[in-house]
């Protein structure tokens, strides 16, 4: 099985946006019992609230659900349990390093370094366009999906 976390600042947003679209491409590929998939914040700002309505609203055009996910903040325990720890920007890696320390294992990786466009997942946070974010994660996700299966 293969364990993946994706990670952002509150767990509000991006890193949820990524959670639940790949557990939809892992589904459709017929591989969904082959991964356990999550997300988390690196900061305390919104444990427990749930994912952002704009989020929420983006996922639902898309016929994805996210009902009952709430924020919680990453731990150092997270290292030992996932296989791969995706940031959705260089923040993020930076705020992680709390947590993870310096990455022995090879485990922690931006999103968007499975695409063609190296860099950090648009936040929607400051701009209110999910459309960019959900384009990001979407082309993030499909390349990590390749990366893993070839699918």
């Amino acid at each position: 099985m293969i364990k993946i976390l994706f990670v952002c600042h509150g767990n509000i947003c991006r890193s949820p946006m990524a959670e639940f679209v790949m557990k939809d491409m892992v589904k459709k590929a017929g591989v969904e019992r082959e991964f356990e998939i999550a997300s988390a914040a690196t900061s305390t700002e919104e444990l427990g609230n749930p994912v952002y309505p704009p989020a929420r609203r983006k996922l639902a055009e898309h016929g994805l659900s996210c009902e009952g996910k709430t924020a919680r903040q990453m731990t150092k325990a997270d290292y030992g349990y996932y296989d791969r720890i995706i940031a959705m920007d260089r923040l993020n890696l930076r705020n992680m390093k709390r947590f993870i320390g310096d990455d022995p294992e090879g485990k922690v990786s931006l999103l968007m370094d499975y695409t063609d466009r190296v860099g950090d997942v648009a936040d929607p946070w400051y701009t209110g366009d999910f459309e960019t974010t959900w384009t990001d994660v979407n082309e993030g996700c499909r390349g990590l999906l390749h990366y893993l299966c070839g699918k």
